[in-house]
């Protein structure tokens, strides 16, 4: 079994962060894991995204064309990444950035609201974990109960934003029940 799953977006939504809690989780659960960010040299505002490998055995490529999955937090993203997601993929749209679908009609568009929801918890900058719990949520590429404990560990080290985080991760599950 191997999935990858494309996390895009533009630099300060996180993605980088949700990629690596995601990798983390999948080691966590002893998968082999190929974590590659990129990201323009304006960084914050500019295009960052990030290819998650997870698999059973030993990985041959890091470098994904066509990614299982993908997890879009703006329309750019979506446009330039949707077209290449596999057949039967999972792709999360995040609907307060994206007014549009994937035009995709053989893969598991999943919509909603993400940085609305997480403005609503108190921050935006919850967004990527709305995002991140409620996309494994619905593709299961890991235990949602370990995606919750790498989250308490990543945010441990800042404990001011630990409740948020784990309100959004509660969120981002309620979201993935709700569009079943």
């Amino acid at each position: 079994m191997q999935s990858e799953v494309m996390f895009a977006g533009f630099g300060g939504q996180g993605i980088l962060l949700s990629a690596k809690i995601l990798a983390h989780a999948a080691m966590e659960q002893g998968y082999e894991v190929v974590w590659i960010p990129s990201y323009g040299p304006e960084m914050r505002g500019g295009t960052a995204y990030c290819m998650v490998v997870i698999s059973d055995r030993p990985i041959g490529s890091p470098i994904i064309r066509n990614p299982a999955h993908l997890v879009a937090m703006n329309r750019p993203s979506l446009e330039k990444f949707a077209p290449v997601v596999k057949p039967q993929g999972v792709i999360l749209i995040n609907s307060s950035l994206i007014s549009v679908g994937s035009g995709r009609s053989d893969v598991d568009e999943f919509i909603i609201p993400v940085n609305d929801m997480a403005i609503a918890l108190g921050s935006v900058k919850s967004a990527n974990i709305v995002a991140l719990s409620a996309f494994v949520a619905r593709s299961h590429m890991v235990d949602i109960h370990v995606l919750r404990e790498c989250v308490k560990e990543e945010f441990s080290k800042k404990p001011k934003l630990l409740p948020l985080n784990m309100s959004a991760v509660d969120e981002g599950l309620k979201a993935a029940e709700s569009k079943n």
